[in-house]
Formats: C-alpha cells, sequence, structure tokens
C-alpha cells in the first residue's frame, strides 16, 4: 500500500528509527504468533484486532493501540474490516516506551500523524519536512493509562488455562463460582484462590472481561448492542450497557466511535 511492501520482515532493518506500514485486512483476518526485532505499535483505523501475547489478551478499537515491546511473541485477529497502520520503532526511538505490552491511547493529532507516517518513504528525509513529521509523532507517543480490554492469561496452570477457555468460548453461560468450580472439578473455595493467585484477578472480573472481550468483537463486526447483550449472557441491553460504561467509562456506541 502506497507503493510499499506489506511485508513485516522488510521494517526491521530500515536505517530510521520509525518505520510505518500499512494494511488493509478483511474480517476475521489472523496472522499466527510470531516476533520482531522492532517494538511495535498495533493500530488500526476502523475495526478491532484482538491481540494476544503471553501475558493475556487485548482487544483494540479504534480510540486504542497496543503496544508491542521489541522480541515478544504475539499473535492478532481482526474484527470486522481493519485498515491497520503500524509502527515499528527501533530501540533508540522506544525507550520512553514501556517494556511490557500495554494499550494506549489514540488522540486525533496521534491518529494523523501515524496516517502521515505511512505514507512517507521507507527511508524519509530526516532533515526535511518528513524528519520532522516522525519527531512529532514520536513526542506524541506517549503512554496514557487507559481502560484497556484486557485479559489476562492464568499461566502455567492447565486446569485453569481448560477453564479460562471454556469461558471465552460460551461467555453467556452461568458462570458463578459454583458452576465455574465444577467444571473444574474443584471446590468453589479453591477455585477463587487459585484462579486470583493465577490471573491476577478474581473469577468475577475475570468472566467481566471475557464478556467485554467478546462484545468488542461484535461490535466491531457491526451488530447491534442488542444482540450482542444477549450473547454475551446480559438481559437487557441497558443491563449490558451499564456493565460497559463501569468496566470502561463509556457507552459501547462512544467506545468505538471515540
Amino acid at each position: 500500500m502506497y507503493g510499499k511492501s506489506e511485508d513485516r520482515d522488510d521494517y526491521q532493518a530500515v536505517p530510521r528509527p520509525v518505520a510505518a506500514m500499512a494494511r488493509d485486512l478483511p474480517d476475521g483476518h489472523h496472522i499466527p504468533p510470531h516476533s520482531h526485532r522492532r517494538a511495535q505499535l498495533i493500530y488500526g483505523t476502523t475495526g478491532a484486532i484482538t491481540v494476544t501475547t503471553g501475558h493475556g489478551a487485548w482487544v483494540v478499537p479504534a480510540t486504542r493501540g497496543a503496544w508491542i515491546p521489541a522480541g515478544l511473541t504475539h499473535a492478532m485477529t481482526c474484527a470486522g474490516a481493519v485498515a491497520m497502520r503500524t509502527l515499528y520503532l527501533a530501540p533508540e526511538a522506544a525507550v520512553r516506551l514501556p517494556a511490557r505490552p500495554t494499550v494506549v491511547s489514540v488522540s486525533p493529532l496521534l491518529r494523523e500523524l501515524i496516517d502521515e507516517a505511512t505514507r512517507l518513504p521507507v527511508e524519509y528525509d530526516r532533515e526535511g519536512r518528513d524528519g520532522t513529521v516522525m519527531e512529532l509523532l514520536l513526542l506524541s507517543l506517549t503512554p496514557h493509562p487507559v481502560p484497556a480490554l484486557h485479559l489476562p492469561n492464568p499461566g502455567d496452570d492447565a486446569g485453569l488455562a481448560a477453564l479460562c477457555e471454556e469461558i471465552r468460548r460460551d461467555p453467556a453461560a452461568p458462570w458463578t463460582a459454583a458452576y465455574a468450580a465444577a467444571r473444574a472439578h474443584l471446590s468453589p473455595r479453591t477455585l477463587q484462590r487459585r484462579f486470583t493467585a493465577a490471573t491476577g484477578m478474581p473469577l468475577a472480573r475475570w468472566v467481566q472481561q471475557a464478556r467485554l472481550l467478546h462484545a468488542a468483537t461484535l461490535l466491531a463486526r457491526g451488530e447491534q448492542v442488542t444482540a450482542v447483550a444477549a450473547r454475551v449472557g446480559y438481559a437487557t441491553p441497558s443491563a449490558f450497557t451499564a456493565m460497559f460504561h463501569r468496566a470502561l467509562g463509556t457507552t459501547p456506541t462512544a467506545y468505538f466511535a471515540g
């Protein structure tokens, strides 16, 4: 796109601190686990992207970006058609940014700078106008804490990993402590203790996050809030919207509209 390669490997050794690539990806497109030499900002101007690492999974709509440190293995899946605009940063350009994967807010200014960066030559003129654009982009790429659709993994606990996979496959099920404990062949007390220790959050919170992640992928594909609410286990759209607002500080419609 824009006369540039769409192969991520072509952006890892360029003699510039920032390399920007544009790709348009269809709904459901999956990029298997991989890693690369440079750190990456994964961003889509449309749809949503589920980013999965060993730390967990994030759903990233067009108002957010996913920061992936260099060398970290990650996979991606698109929900809705995604206009992906991604940045690859050399080590010297990423020193102010986190050493762990995280979600960052994307302001209107940063959005425009990212889009412009993808249109510039890979070996842009560092002393001219293009170099100034990239310098401003780096200054604007400051992480701000934002509520994130994040689902942490349970580490090496195979039994809890299987339970988590069940919850993700059927988030609308009544995942009370008693119900989940029966599925995991544990007592409710043991399950609660092990689950919190393994994931860093109580079971009820994890279930809520799983429902939010599934809902976000459906909303990104254009499904209506009424239908999504039912598919993730809420009796009414208003109950679902209230839960979404408590968790993320905004309504589903506003979250995706930015």
